[in-house]
């Protein structure tokens, strides 16, 4: 029926190891799991859910932002800057500074048989957002 207490997710601190370079059109804001992991290699995460923000507008779905970015599962945050148009809240065709946060399954061995599957929904032309969902096999 449910998960044992100890392997609840836990949301992590907000997280921000990428900083969009405007000058740069290939560039943009990376704040994927490849990207923290190289910036801290003792960073081990079963990511169960995910939350992304814009640092400078933390209150404001990034839906309501008027930028393409894709909060996922199974990469983290990606934005393009080549992907962004004049407009919206900032009057440059370049990404925002995001950061995420994470909700990790605690890496214990009671909590490993459980897996963890993931939906993408479209919610808007510019914007997706990550549904999960946990399931669990029973003794």
């Amino acid at each position: 029926c449910c998960c044992p207490p100890d392997c609840v997710c836990k949301w992590t601190d907000w997280i921000d190891v990428s900083y969009p370079d405007s000058s740069d059109r290939n560039g943009g804001d990376y704040e994927t799991f490849e990207n923290i992991v190289a910036n801290n290699s003792s960073w081990v995460c079963a990511v169960e859910n995910i939350s992304c923000r814009a640092e400078k507008f933390p209150d404001t779905p990034i839906e309501d932002l008027g930028q393409k970015v894709e909060c996922s599962v199974n990469t983290g945050l990606i934005c393009n800057n080549k992907d962004q148009h004049i407009g919206g809240i900032i009057p440059m065709p370049v990404c925002l500074n995001y950061e995420i946060s994470v909700c990790c399954t605690p890496n214990i061995p009671e909590c490993i048989s459980y897996s963890t599957s993931s939906t993408t929904i479209p919610t808007s032309s510019s914007t997706t957002s990550t549904i999960s969902s946990t399931t669990t096999t029973m003794p």
